[in-house]
């Protein structure tokens, strides 16, 4: 299923540099998802005996063109967070059409810990090697966000959503969401496979440092 997104100017890129990119999500993603997954296991194992609930869920995103998938994460919030989000509204510390709290009421005692080491995201990792989004790209919005995106903000829908991007090592949740949006507007106008082996490494220290991670 899609949701409706208007056209926006794509970017010719060599034929090969698609190849080179989706190449590189299956390598490199396997491998890393190889070596997280003890943490994966490990957090999970955490996550049920804290909160006595399951330690995954799948929440619907909206990934390149539109098309909408359901993405992988560890379990960060009280099994009815979504239910507790409008009471919380009057908290949020973000612009645009976006809701991230600092310090979320509706994270379970481990989550604020696997949120700002990035843990919850090794999920993610499923989604990557399954084609549904790529280890960069612009970050997969919600349905609900990107119904009040304008024509800039939906350009970022123009290339595979990921993992990481220049949004994310270029302070995340610490830049306004003009800034994040011309960021991912950026990588849709740049983008190369060598600039995405640029931008992973520069991931490393950016999760390690733990920059705007909340």
């Amino acid at each position: 299923m899609q949701v409706a997104v208007r056209a926006s100017t794509k970017r010719e890129v060599p034929a090969w540099w698609w190849g080179a990119k989706r190449g590189i999500d299956v390598v490199v993603g396997t491998l890393i998802l190889i070596v997280a997954s003890p943490i994966i296991a490990f957090a999970a194992i955490g996550i049920v005996i804290v909160t006595g609930g399951a330690p995954f869920y799948a929440q619907e995103r909206v990934g390149q063109n539109g098309r909408r998938f359901k993405m992988y994460k560890l379990r960060t919030m009280v099994c009815n967070a979504h239910e507790l989000r409008d009471q919380f509204m009057h908290l949020n510390e973000v612009d645009g059409p976006v809701f991230k709290i600092r310090k979320d009421p509706r994270l379970h005692p481990l989550g604020a810990c696997l949120r700002s080491s990035s843990v919850d995201e090794l999920p993610n990792l499923i989604n990557v090697i399954r084609g549904d989004i790529s280890l960069v790209g612009p970050r997969p919005a919600l349905p609900a966000e990107v119904e009040h995106y304008d024509s800039f903000a939906e350009r970022r829908l123009a290339v595979p959503q990921g993992i990481t991007c220049l949004w994310q090592i270029n302070g995340r949740s610490e830049v306004s969401f003009e800034e994040w949006m011309r960021l991912d507007n950026q990588y849709v106008d740049t983008w190369s496979p060598l600039g995405d082996v640029t931008i992973i490494l520069r991931t490393i220290p950016a999760v390690l440092k733990r920059d705007g991670a909340h």
